[in-house]
């Protein structure tokens, strides 16, 4: 069987490990997220194709769910003595090297697909891990900052980069609109179309619905095909009780429009795209509204416990996609 998988970071990671001891014999490709990409201290760091990369090849920090295990941050703690920042930026010393191949290899000429290949190589992730595109994707959002309150003047209307966000503010702003900064002049990479045209079916694990998947599916031609390739598209609802499982999607879902529901998650995916859609058991009272949307919906236990729990949700998936297919 042949599976691909659009992925965003650690609900993706994790989601996948389940997914390979689920379907242990399956040839699986993982399409992953790069707007979340940041040049940071002159490097190329990638978050969700690392923690892919890392969660899978067994080198992740297991109880944040991104970066390294063991790490240590002694690099980061010399480049703030010498005044560089931003501080608010964790990279450990360990990560702190797969940046630094990573740029190397972008400045000879490689591109990003080709770069990731090669530090694959290293973890051995048991996936083909592919990112979206090899072209330059950020994304961005627009947000009004709270005013200081010394001159009674109104809040700062500003776009900044998702990683500034999600990361520095914590989302504790609303976020007004979303923008993937180059989507639109973005090509797949290498493999990326083939894969899709190629699958047995299509898999969107309970990644951001917003800021993850959809940055993927924003790149011109994805979506498209997936559209176009006649198997079946499953997705995993990431909220759960009206709530994401992890993180602040809820943010990212009022700035497209979308309330924080499982059912409105999957109704603005729509029934062009998404064949069918698993929701927790706790929600189970909105399958009726996903299938009158045109969705085959099923309630399954949707949290992510531990590899087995992940592993139940892919064979429910894996089952679902047998049913509409």
């Amino acid at each position: 069987m042949r599976i691909v998988v659009l992925a965003g970071g650690i609900g993706g990671a994790r989601f996948l490990r389940g997914l390979k001891r689920a379907a242990p014999d399956a040839d699986i490709t993982v399409i992953g997220n790069t707007g979340d990409d940041i040049h940071l201290f002159g490097l190329k760091v990638c978050p969700d194709l690392d923690t892919v990369m890392y969660t899978l090849g067994g080198g992740i920090n297991e109880e944040q769910g991104w970066g390294r295990t063991d790490e240590t941050f002694h690099l980061k703690e010399e480049l703030a003595a010498y005044g560089v920042g931003p501080e608010w930026f964790g990279l450990g010393d360990r990560d702190f090297a797969t940046h630094i191949v990573r740029t190397q290899m972008l400045s000879a000429g490689f591109p990003l697909s080709a770069v990731t290949e090669a530090l694959c190589d290293r973890w051995q992730p048991g996936v083909r891990l592919i990112p979206m595109s090899d072209d330059r994707v950020e994304t961005h959002v627009a947000v009004t900052l709270p005013a200081d309150g010394s001159a009674g003047e109104p809040g700062e209307r500003k776009v900044i980069h998702f990683q500034e966000y999600w990361v520095r503010l914590r989302a504790a702003v609303a976020a007004e609109a979303i923008v993937p900064v180059g989507a639109e002049q973005a090509k797949p990479a290498p493999g990326v179309l083939e894969a899709i045209a190629e699958a047995d079916v299509v898999l969107f694990p309970p990644s951001n619905p917003v800021v993850s998947v959809g940055t993927i599916l924003s790149v011109p031609g994805i979506r498209e095909a997936i559209a176009e390739a006649g198997v079946p598209v499953v997705g995993l609802s990431p909220i759960v009780g009206d709530a994401p499982v992890r993180g602040m999607a809820d943010k990212v879902l009022a700035a497209v429009g979308v309330e924080s529901t499982a059912a409105a998650v999957a109704e603005h995916y729509g029934s062009g795209l998404l064949d069918g859609w698993l929701v927790d058991t706790v929600d189970a009272g909105v399958v009726a509204r996903v299938e009158a949307a045109g969705i085959r919906c099923r309630a399954v236990p949707l949290m992510m416990t531990d590899t087995e729990a992940s592993a139940r949700m892919a064979r429910e998936a894996l089952a679902l996609a047998e049913e509409v297919r």
